[in-house]
């Protein structure tokens, strides 16, 4: 590169070159006039293939990419926007971030402290911005030149790193980098300025978190395993001999101590009546079960804390907080505790079985009336109409465990919640904050890392299951530039044509219905296959039963599935 010297392009490329040596492998970068330095940094550090660099032009859907990205990698990835709005739009996802404990490292250019409350375009406070949700806040002045910024740049990549992957409380930073004209140069002549290890990043994500509460076996207990609460809570539910409450996104919903229909049987009594003691991991947060059996007097309940930004703690009854456990004792061979774990587990296979659709009862013979009996009910089932449970079922039956499925905020992950059985997957939903805001981007990030780790052929699908509105709040995701890589991804839409989980809440029983269908209804008319198409989308549309499962086959692009359900 020829032309001046710039201080806001050297400073920008040993920023990134640092946070790289370091150990970042993704940048995610939308387009700006003050933050080009940033941004030709990057472009630059992919060439020499040393980061894997997303555009996109949108900063919500940017953010939210990298957020699966990071979520996928477990490391920390670096988002670059410029001033102004940029810069708010990428609230939704650092709040999801900062509740969910996924380390972000935001990089917003902003206008030199001349250009500051005096009008100049583009310019606002800036520093501060995301308040608590940003572990820290790093607000850096405009690069002049002067001695010592280049350490100054090696250093302050340190403390980004650390701010982001502490190891008890990881979450998004913000880097708040003034830049002034000249805002291109040349690049400096080396890239990397300090002996750091490149593995820092992962060996500091391993570090182990306090100390470890024992437990010992004792009657009446129950594990919860919530969101992100990750295969630990399996095992401790198995060592333990106690019943496995996990959620469809806890990352435990497998084992034989899983008890998949834990909410009916938390209301039942001799059941939930019957719990004394509740360890909890992860953030649980799809059902209201939960946080009334904790908050039920008597109850003790003991908490590992997560990454999140609060200790789950509902109606703050929990007893005891602590950062890891681990199981002296286990159960003995005692009839009291053969039986807690046994009824709990095989109560909740008969409740499923018992909602299971009623097999095909026709006595086949040689006969030409039974066999063409039994051809008018399979017919009949296989154009039956898709049910919110059918389609669940049949996307967790689809998905295997080098796929990846991502489950929106809508009724369907509730329904996943109570129906599917065990099984060893990944699977993630953004239930920080439980919004619906950037879920398709987000399973666009958890693709694209997945399939760079291991290679497009190699790798899975990812599915991801929302809701119709789920999919026009994040429709702009869709959008692939010129040049970015497409992954194997399937987005499979429930289209109840509005906001049906509204129906299953208290509002619906009080709410005149023609104010609740247009304030939270919300329906919309939306032709699928033509938005697919702008996006460059392949369509597929699903009537019955019978075309689900087919449709779910991966394909090679990117591919919209439209599941019609009735509300």
């Amino acid at each position: 590169m020829s032309g001046a010297a710039s201080p806001a392009a050297e400073f920008s490329a040993v920023l990134l070159s640092e946070l790289v040596r370091r150990g970042v492998r993704d940048v995610v970068v939308s387009p700006g006039s003050r933050s080009q330095s940033l941004a030709l940094a990057a472009a630059r550090l992919e060439k020499a293939g040393l980061v894997r660099l997303r555009v996109r032009i949108d900063e919500r859907v940017g953010g939210f990419l990298a957020l699966g990205l990071a979520v996928e990698e477990q490391r920390p990835v670096v988002v670059i926007v410029t001033s102004g709005t940029a810069v708010a739009n990428l609230h939704p996802a650092m709040l999801e971030a900062h509740h969910s404990g996924v380390p972000l490292i935001v990089i917003t250019a902003d206008r030199p402290a001349e250009l500051r409350g005096v009008g100049a375009n583009q310019a606002t406070v800036q520093p501060g911005i995301f308040g608590e949700a940003a572990r820290h806040t790093f607000d850096i002045d405009a690069p002049t030149g002067a001695p010592g910024e280049r350490e100054a740049a090696v250093d302050l990549a340190a403390q980004i790193l650390d701010a982001a992957q502490s190891p008890s409380r990881p979450g998004p930073v913000h880097v708040n980098l003034a830049l002034a004209d000249p805002l291109s140069g040349p690049w400096p002549e080396d890239f990397f300025s300090s002996d750091a290890d490149a593995d820092e990043v992962a060996r500091e994500a391993e570090t182990p978190r306090g100390e470890s509460l024992a437990l010992d076996y004792e009657p009446g207990t129950v594990v919860v395993a919530g969101h992100a609460a990750g295969p630990e809570a399996e095992a401790v539910a198995r060592a333990l001999g106690a019943p496995l409450l996990a959620e469809v996104s806890s990352g435990a919903h497998f084992g034989p101590n899983l008890v998949v229909a834990y909410r009916d049987l938390l209301d039942r009594a001799n059941f939930g009546d019957r719990v004394e003691r509740v360890i909890v991991f992860g953030h649980p947060t799809l059902s209201r079960q939960v946080p009334a059996l904790i908050q039920r007097p008597g109850v003790e309940t003991i908490v590992v804390r997560s990454h999140g930004a609060d200790d789950y703690n509902p109606g703050h009854a929990v007893g005891t907080f602590v950062d890891a456990v681990h199981v002296v004792s286990g159960p003995d061979d005692s009839p009291t505790a053969r039986s807690w774990l046994g009824r709990w587990v095989m109560t909740s296979r008969t409740e499923l079985e018992q909602h299971d659709a009623p097999p095909i009862d026709i006595a086949i013979s040689d006969e030409p009336t039974d066999q063409a009996a039994f051809s008018r009910a399979v017919l009949k089932g296989i154009r039956a109409s898709v049910s919110r449970r059918a389609l669940v079922e049949a996307v967790w039956r689809m998905t295997w465990p080098h796929d990846r499925l991502v489950l929106g905020a809508s009724r369907l992950i509730r329904e996943a919640d109570q129906v599917v059985p065990g099984k060893k997957i990944s699977v993630h939903a953004n239930r920080g904050l439980a919004g619906i805001d950037g879920t398709i981007a987000t399973g666009i990030g958890i693709a694209l890392a997945s399939q760079d780790a291991t290679g497009v052929a190699a790798a899975g699908v990812t599915r991801v299951l929302i809701g119709d509105l789920t999919l026009l709040h994040d429709a702009g995701a869709m959008l692939f530039g010129v040049g970015e890589p497409r992954p194997r991804i399937q987005v499979i839409v429930g289209n109840d044509d509005g906001g049906t989980i509204f129906d299953g809440l208290e509002v619906a029983t009080v709410a005149d219905p023609s104010s609740f269908d247009r304030v939270q209804l919300t329906p919309q008319l939306i032709a699928m296959e033509q938005l697919a198409l702008a996006y460059g989308w392949e369509y597929v549309l699903v009537r019955s039963r019978g075309e689900l499962e087919g449709a779910l086959t991966p394909r090679e692009y990117p591919t919209l599935i439209e599941v019609r359900l009735e509300r």
